[in-house]
């Protein structure tokens, strides 16, 4: 394996791009080749906005520079102007605010921050850590040696990758065509990609897939390699399935509880295919909160999940270089860079009247988001959202678009 990433190392030679669009060469995404190329072209229609055209090298962490704190105490005119926004609107819905803009002034303001929700597809940033948190764990800081792994270790997806909702896209470099279409149990992708998918497209297929690759590198260690995916297989069909779950459990958790997140605040509780709890059960359920994500952000932008250069990484993983949805799609935010991650989870009941709509659930009808937003005009303003609501019987997506333009002006207005 080792040759493997020099061998990378020799025959790339870039300065630092990633996923932004100009990072396939440094990564081998797929996708980033096609968006590229639509970006170089002129003559083509390229359907990013305007800032998602940042290169690897502008992608940064804003508080690694200086003993920065969380504020001990809220900002009281952040505070009451969050509460004015929502004076108006259904009271189920939590969210937090932090102006990261000065770094020797931080600020932040919350509103029901501490209320849980199911988290539905953010969950899958637990997912990301606890991949690197183990990766890390072989690796220790060569991040080469990870990269490299990332780069050339192609998984099958099996029976962890279904069923799926989200399509997820392939683009065939050499024929120059790009489809998307749903994961299926046949499908191979390298680590990089699989990543892509899960935090670009949201796919539950990458998340199963992940966990799954978590649970092997902790258990195979260096010999993660060089394992094919019969021997991968037979770790699942030889260990028992109660120790199997105690062991998800423990691996997607405890790297969330390392950066100070608390138990309540933010926990994943089980894979997101159901051909995956073949093998793994569910334990603890999930949950998270505003504040709990909010803690999550912070630390990324300090470089304190896992380490810097894996923090840096993450980050470059979230900026979106998709098409924006929900919170991230208010054309306010179209010349800004966005990092982001949203999720969604619903459930009907039988209702006289009542007709059944996507993302309207009457069980319940969870939509979150977390977002880290970046203003690339002369206000250069950087600041954290995250938004999470259980609004019965409506798409909220209205809403969270809405809210996306108050909190910038809120950020904007602010001196």
């Amino acid at each position: 394996m080792r040759y493997l990433y020099l061998l990378i190392t020799l025959l790339i030679s870039v300065s630092s791009f990633a996923y932004p669009i100009d990072g396939y060469k440094y990564t081998g995404i797929d996708r980033l080749a096609y968006h590229w190329k639509l970006y170089q072209d002129s003559t083509l229609r390229d359907p990013l906005d305007p800032g998602a055209h940042l290169l690897m090298k502008d992608i940064k962490l804003n508080l690694t520079e200086m003993d920065v704190e969380w504020p001990e105490e809220e900002d009281e005119a952040l505070k009451r102007r969050l509460n004015n926004i929502f004076a108006y609107l259904e009271p189920q819905y939590s969210l937090s605010i932090m102006d990261i803009s000065d770094p020797k002034n931080i600020r932040y303001a919350g509103r029901k921050e501490d209320v849980g929700y199911q988290p539905g597809s953010v969950g899958k940033l637990a997912v990301a850590i606890a991949f690197f948190n183990e990766l890390e764990k072989v690796y220790g800081d060569d991040w080469e040696a990870i990269r490299g792994l990332l780069y050339t270790k192609r998984v099958k997806a099996g029976v962890w990758g279904v069923p799926n909702h989200h399509t997820v896209p392939f683009y065939d470099v050499k024929k120059d065509r790009y489809y998307k279409r749903h994961v299926t149990e046949k499908d191979v992708f390298t680590l990089y990609e699989w990543l892509d998918h899960m935090l670009s497209k949201s796919s539950n297929a990458a998340a199963s897939i992940l966990m799954r690759e978590t649970m092997l590198i902790h258990a195979l260690d260096v010999y993660y390699e060089c394992a094919d995916f019969q021997d991968m297989d037979n770790y699942f069909e030889i260990t028992d399935r109660s120790v199997l779950t105690d062991l998800m459990e423990e691996l997607m958790n405890c790297p969330l509880r390392d950066i100070g997140i608390e138990e309540d605040e933010w926990r994943l509780g089980g894979f997101f295919t159901r051909g995956a709890e073949r093998y793994v059960g569910r334990k603890g359920g999930s949950i998270g909160t505003t504040k709990g994500l909010m803690k999550f952000m912070f630390a990324l932008d300090k470089g304190e999940v896992i380490n810097e250069r894996i923090s840096l990484e993450l980050k470059r993983l979230m900026y979106l270089t998709d098409r924006r949805i929900r919170y991230a799609s208010a054309k306010i935010l179209d010349d800004h860079a966005v990092y982001f991650k949203s999720g969604s989870l619903y459930s009907f009941y039988d209702e006289p009247g009542f007709v059944k709509r996507e993302y309207a659930g009457n069980r319940y009808n969870y939509m979150n988001s977390i977002a880290m937003i970046e203003r690339q005009d002369s206000t250069e303003k950087k600041y954290l959202v995250s938004l999470m609501s259980n609004v019965l019987r409506k798409n909220s997506v209205g809403e969270h678009y809405a809210l996306a333009y108050r909190m910038d002006e809120l950020i904007s207005d602010e001196d």
